[in-house]
């Protein structure tokens, strides 16, 4: 039996990962309390075929009975059932532009006083040990709906209690910086193919690119140095017990250097026998 708890910040795209998953053939159940989650999960256990992928949606909505979740996660590892994280997160200022465009009412608002400044403050106030206890995160402050699925498709495809996974995200620094990324490296010292006109309008998915930074003298160096910290540090992670490693690559648009490296460094864990992907965050910006 999978259990993947879906929770995080109000407005953060929980509905549309539960649309994801759903695709994937997990059985998904919406703002449940916490305290109903080892029920479903006893129930699972009973060989219900039906319910061999559960992903229970819970969060600030159900206010006071969501309180109840640090206790519920302790009871749940006492009982040895297993489970997994995932925390949709989005910077404030995005969670606020999100609620005046669809007019909708934040789950803490509780008096005609309070801002959704300040109910996006409370609730962030709340979910801070939560998020610190997440197998994975996703940042969804800089993405389209389509690309949240598509990340969710890749990060849960086959078995979500497969150990360690890895996502190697490109970024464009221009559009804000990878948040949810352990290991960030900045591509914006080596040469820009933005400024070759037979590249500027392909991306780092093309080999006359990949060649192009690859090959620079900068890129050499740059490259060497990457794979060996890369090669030294990722296995400490995986013997840490993380269930998620995401490793960020930015430069200024992200569509040349960083997809590049992105690309590379996906290729090169896939070869060494990692669950490896690569998402490119802003190529199509």
């Amino acid at each position: 039996m999978e259990l993947l708890i879906v929770t995080g910040m109000s407005g953060a795209g929980k509905s549309q990962a539960a649309d994801a998953l759903e695709d994937l053939g997990y059985y998904c159940i919406d703002n449940i309390p916490p305290e109903i989650i080892p029920s479903i999960a006893i129930l699972s256990e009973r060989g219900n075929s039906e319910l061999e992928r559960i992903a229970v949606i819970t969060d600030a909505r159900g206010k006071n009975l969501f309180s109840s979740i640090t206790a519920v996660l302790e009871g749940l590892k006492e009982n040895n059932i297993k489970y997994k994280i995932l925390f949709l997160d989005c910077s404030n200022a995005v969670l606020e532009r999100r609620y005046k465009e669809n007019r909708r009412k934040h789950p803490l608002v509780n008096d005609e006083n309070m801002s959704v400044a300040d109910a996006i403050k409370r609730e962030r106030a709340l979910l801070e040990k939560l998020r610190g206890k997440a197998d994975y995160i996703v940042d969804t402050s800089n993405i389209s709906v389509i690309q949240l699925k598509e990340q969710i498709s890749k990060m849960f495809f086959g078995n979500s209690n497969d150990a360690f996974k890895i996502q190697c995200m490109s970024f464009g620094f221009k559009y804000g910086p990878c948040t949810e990324a352990d290991l960030m490296f900045d591509a914006r010292c080596l040469p820009n193919p933005f400024y070759i006109p037979e590249l500027k309008g392909l991306t780092g998915l093309n080999k006359e690119v990949r060649d192009f930074v690859l090959k620079s003298d900068g890129g050499k160096l740059f490259t060497k140095k990457l794979i060996d910290f890369i090669d030294c540090v990722v296995p400490m992670y995986e013997k840490e017990g993380k269930s998620q490693l995401i490793i960020g690559f930015g430069c200024t648009g992200g569509k040349h250097r960083s997809v590049t490296y992105a690309e590379y460094v996906n290729n090169h864990l896939l070869k060494k026998g990692y669950k490896s992907i690569a998402v490119h965050r802003d190529i199509k910006k």
